[in-house]
């Protein structure tokens, strides 16, 4: 039987990465999101709506095309010529996992658009083997907090659902750093010290998250591997790393290669303002602008949504859940 579809429709989420000390190896999903609508057409044609898509190609250089295709090839079926829509409110190269998104969201809906032939796990190693680790792709297919490693051949995880308590106030900088640069800084070598720390520091941290021991998030969040030489290319980081659970937070981090920043709070805090104000005056004292956004862990990862208006755009179909 054809289980196949003439047009699909996913919401995605973005992720952070790191979270600190799981360097490459630990994601969560925010319930920041983007949507992709992909139809089989006779001709290709793919539409990036809103201003940040400026730049991306809308030709078959498009990222969701090419993984689109690696799943067709994986499965064994062609399908050359895709119509493609994608309206997205993850800012891309802030280190909120926009890459991620379109890899993860250009594979489920490649796949169920012909039908889902594809198991989860195979589109986990294809998109760990596109971003080169798991942590947002995990994060951002399957939801909640996600803990993995890739060996290079083959990526694992174990997700853990979302505490209930955890809020998440993020800092986006109104610049973009690219994740090859953010990497470039880093040195080539590690001290054993640097390791050991955090090993343990990551270690703890999961355990934290798994008992809910939110107590013990600021200690665990700690990091020697990357923040502390990414530190330069976001004026502010350093004191905000220092300081922000002196105003509020449970923990923070750069998130993934930044220049976003995060905070986790709890949702029952009587300092969140406090803490807005913390991370806007220290930005605004680096002569930095920032949007501060609260968020919260999304639970779902990828979805396929099936109640859509045919007849309307993508966009008037999902302008209601937007963030403006």
């Amino acid at each position: 039987m054809d289980t196949s579809h003439n047009k699909v429709r996913v919401k995605v989420p973005a992720s952070t990465a790191n979270l600190g000390p799981g360097f490459d190896t630990l994601g969560m999903a925010l319930d920041l999101y983007a949507w992709i609508e992909m139809g089989i057409a006779e001709e290709t044609k793919i539409h990036l709506i809103g201003d940040q898509m400026s730049g991306i190609p809308t030709d078959k250089s498009n990222l969701i095309y090419e993984v689109a295709q690696m799943v067709f090839a994986k499965a064994g079926v062609e399908h050359p010529e895709l119509e493609i829509s994608m309206y997205s409110d993850i800012p891309l190269t802030r280190g909120l996992g926009s890459s991620a998104s379109a890899i993860v969201g250009g594979l489920a809906a490649a796949n169920a658009l012909i039908g889902s032939p594809l198991s989860e796990d195979t589109l986990f190693q294809m998109a760990t083997a596109l971003e080169h680790h798991p942590d947002n792709v995990g994060a951002a297919l399957f939801g909640g907090l996600v803990v993995a490693f890739w060996d290079g051949e083959r990526a694992e995880y174990i997700r853990i659902e979302s505490d209930e308590r955890l809020e998440v106030l993020v800092a986006i900088p109104h610049f973009q750093l690219s994740t090859e640069k953010a990497r470039h800084v880093l040195p080539r070598e590690q001290s054993l010290t640097n390791a050991v720390f955090n090993v343990g520091h990551s270690s703890l941290l999961v355990a934290a998250f798994c008992t809910g021991r939110l107590d013990m998030i600021a200690r665990a969040m700690k990091d020697a591997l990357h923040q502390p030489y990414r530190a330069a290319l976001v004026p502010g980081l350093a004191k905000i790393l220092a300081e922000a659970t002196d105003h509020g937070a449970l923990g923070v981090a750069l998130s993934g290669a930044g220049p976003t920043m995060l905070a986790l709070v709890d949702r029952d805090s009587t300092r969140k303002a406090e803490l807005e104000q913390f991370l806007l005056g220290t930005l605004k004292d680096e002569q930095i602008e920032a949007t501060l956004m609260w968020l919260k862990p999304d639970r779902g990862g990828v979805q396929l949504l099936t109640h859509f208006d045919e007849n309307c755009t993508l966009f008037e179909n999902i302008k209601g859940d937007v963030r403006v």
